[in-house]
């Protein structure tokens, strides 16, 4: 294979820093947020500027170290304020026909299972392109992989330079003017590229960066508040907001997968920088540098797997810290003349992210201190210090939510912020340490035998708060400890003790945890084949490509060892598929087989895959369960409360699932098609039908619904709501209108 000229140009200069920014539509915040704004700014500064008169000089170690917490605290959050003021609204371009494309999917030591995922679903985007596997692994099964779905293939001898090298590599040969990077896990929408290679039309803009979406809800970065209604997420915040900020200021960043580049963007920089472990934070201020452009397209695109536990999630976190440090110690980003000031302050926010965490430390330990030692940050903790401090501390949390835009989530922040505390802090040495090594965050799920040695600072915070407690109490019988310090330390280390205690038993829950493949919650139409049996629907859930519980009519000879066959009614067809039953749970208070579990006994791969591109690369599992991960900002939920008449959207799930028959009424006896209908708990309730294929809604359909015992007519006709893509074919979703 010849490989073309790989151009290198002077990446010390730039080609169109004197360029005007883009006009652009943009999110703005409401007149009572600003208001409120200005307040959290006057108050802050004036509590601020008050606390060095209330320092204790009798511990003045103490008080700066304290104060200089708060001072770090509230210069974060004057950024933040700066970044998330305006968020713009795009709307993706239709990209002109003729582009050369390829997509780029890199890997190491992934599993090949979520290697296939995800070169299926690249392979079948939407715009003409070719795929290709980048291993650094130099892995034949590999090869094999990507011959046999149809992709092209390069793996290196040496390591050098880990996934910057990869796709440096890679671009030897490669010719095409685009390119698409996607990690080994990230299975690529079937619009991905449709929805982001207009943006390039412009020649300014070096990469399209897209949110980096998760599909296993139940990693360590997802907590599920409310059973089937809300789920929050630790990069919500900055996904859903903070990126939409720094695009507005020309300082979205690339993050190393679901994003498409312009070749000659990056050959002028002399390809992807190998020097720091953070390529894609290095290659974003390098192309800024040079006058690019970025742009942010702020609907998710791609799917990948978050970290399973506290172990690969804090050494992720720890690797971008360490890589961020190397990437300001190198850029030199504060003092460069080629970034604008506002793309300073939008890097320099990113940075200081890490260094929150020795503030975190400082909150975390400071009531200890003062309850072991009768040390005080401050001369008195009397009424000057509360009518001040109160209305700072209140109005911080309220403007971070409100700022947030409903994405904030402060009691589950905080709950983050003592996870990951001391692993921010460790990385920040990565402003002295010169050599890291890179290592490839676990993509698998197991029992994490690490745990508790990852979770030593959040034993150290819970303990040592704990015990001071008693401490405290002692001094002040000693009446070395006034009552008000006391109280207000108490209840201080109290919720750190909390929050640290919350913290260990999520991770410890996690890190038990051993199945391999996440279940979607998603349902499925079948048709199962029991030997000696006619079929019978009924419906999927819980499902993988290993394995699945299946809710319908249950026969005697479906016990557990049994094997039976069936049909998948997926978007992209039947699929036939035989499985074994390993498991019966049965309704409460009775004998009767509520459902089985069951794993699949895949004769063909082909038909493996037919069900992977229904379930990867989608957010079907949100759509059709009801899931929420945005919230209400307190001004939001307080005008609903003024408004006792409005309307309230609810977003609740559906009570379950139940196969659909139904066919167009008229003289032809068409077989009917099988969907899915929801069954609500209460009688009238709308109801909400899926098909594998779109309806006219005018014409007179006959729909019958199919349960364990029998199956009855549903009235009504079908009224469009929504499409939900999947890779391989689009959902259609209705309501049933009487």
């Amino acid at each position: 294979m010849t490989a073309p000229n790989h151009t290198s140009q002077d990446a010390g200069s730039s080609i169109f820093s004197d360029a005007p920014p883009p006009r652009m539509r943009c999110e703005e915040l409401g007149a009572a947020q600003k208001t409120l704004v200005v307040a959290f700014l006057a108050v802050a500064i004036s509590y601020l500027a008050w606390r060095p008169s209330a320092f204790n000089f009798d511990a003045l170690g103490f008080s700066l170290v304290v104060y200089a917490a708060e001072l770090f605290g509230f210069a974060v959050a004057a950024l933040h304020l700066y970044m998330c003021w305006r968020l713009p609204l795009r709307d993706a371009p239709a990209p002109r026909a003729g582009l050369a494309v390829d997509v780029f999917v890199t890997t190491y030591s992934e599993p090949a299972d979520i290697i296939r995922r995800t070169l299926l679903a690249a392979r079948n985007m939407d715009y003409p392109h070719q795929t290709w596997l980048l291993d650094d692994g130099n892995r034949p099964e590999m090869r094999k992989l990507a011959a046999g779905l149809g992709c092209r293939y390069i793996a290196r001898r040496h390591n050098t330079g880990a996934k910057a090298g990869n796709l440096n590599n890679a671009l030897l040969f490669s010719s095409a003017e685009c390119f698409a990077v996607f990690d080994a896990d990230h299975a690529p929408a079937k619009g991905f590229l449709v929805e982001t290679l207009g943006y390039l039309d412009d020649p300014t803009v070096a990469f399209v960066q897209t949110p980096q979406d998760f599909y296993n809800l139940d990693s360590y970065q997802h907590r599920r508040l409310h059973e089937g209604e809300s789920i929050r997420t630790e990069q919500s915040l900055f996904f859903r907001v903070i990126q939409r900020g720094k695009d507005y200021h020309n300082a979205a960043f690339f993050c190393g997968s679901c994003a498409v580049l312009r070749r000659s963007a990056v050959d002028f920089i002399g390809g992807f920088p190998g020097s720091t472990v953070t390529e894609d934070l290095h290659a974003s201020i390098k192309l800024h540098k040079a006058g690019y452009r970025s742009v942010y397209h702020p609907h998710s695109l791609a799917f990948g797997l978050a970290p399973a536990n506290v172990e690969s999630f804090l050494r992720q976190r720890m690797r971008w810290g360490l890589g961020a440090m190397q990437v300001w110690r190198r850029e030199r980003v504060l003092s460069s003349r080629r970034l604008r000031t506002s793309q300073k302050l939008c890097y320099l926010a990113s940075i200081l992210t890490y260094f929150d965490g020795w503030a975190k430390a400082v909150f975390y330990f400071a009531p200890a201190v003062v309850l072991t030692t009768g040390a005080l940050p401050l001369a008195a903790v009397d009424a000057s210090f509360w009518i001040r401090f109160v209305p700072f501390y209140v109005l911080g949390f309220w403007v971070y939510e409100e700022i947030g835009r409903g994405y904030g989530h402060t009691f589950e922040v905080g709950r983050y912020n003592m996870a990951r505390f001391a692993a921010f802090a460790w990385s920040t040495f990565g402003l002295v340490r010169k050599r890291v090594r890179f290592r490839v965050t676990q993509k698998v799920l197991g029992l994490d035998a690490a745990t508790h040695r990852y979770l030593l600072p959040q034993y150290v915070v819970m303990l040592a708060n704990a015990a001071a407690i008693p401490f405290g109490i002692a001094l002040h019988v000693s009446q070395a400890l006034p009552l008000g310090a006391l109280a207000a330390n108490i209840a201080w280390a109290a919720l750190n003790v909390w929050l640290a205690a919350t913290v260990v038993n999520f991770s410890r829950r996690l890190g038990g945890f051993r199945r391999r493949d996440y279940r979607f919650p998603v349902p499925i139409p079948i048709r199962l084949r029991a030997e000696g049996n006619r079929p019978v629907l009924g419906v999927l859930d819980d499902v993988s490509s290993s394995g699945f519980r299946y809710y319908g009519p249950i026969s005697r000879e479906l016990r557990v060892g049994a094997t039976f066959e069936g049909d998948l009614f997926l978007p992209a067809g039947h699929v036939p598929f035989t499985a074994i039953v390993r498991s019966q749970l049965r309704a409460a208070r009775g004998t009767r087989v509520k459902c089985i579990g069951c794993r699949f006994l895949w004769g063909e791969e082909a038909e493996r895959d037919r069900l992977d591109l229904c379930l990867y690369g989608s957010d079907a599992q949100w759509q059709l369960n009801g899931l929420e991960e945005r919230g209400r900002p307190p001004l939001e939920r307080l005008a609903r409360a003024l408004r006792p008449g409005a309307r309230v959207e609810r977003h609740d799930p559906p009570a379950h699932w139940a196969p659909v028959l139904y066919h167009v009424v008229g003289p032809s006896l068409e077989a009917p098609e099988v969907g899915l209908v929801t069954v609500p708990d209460a009688a009238g309730e709308p109801r909400t039908l899926v098909t594998l294929r779109a309806l006219d809604p005018s014409a007179p359909f006959r729909f019958r619904m199919v349960t364990r015992t029998g199956s009855y007519p549903l009235p009504g006709r079908p009224v469009p709501i929504k499409n939900i893509a999947t890779p391989a074919a689009p959902l259609y979703v209705y309501q049933i209108a009487a």
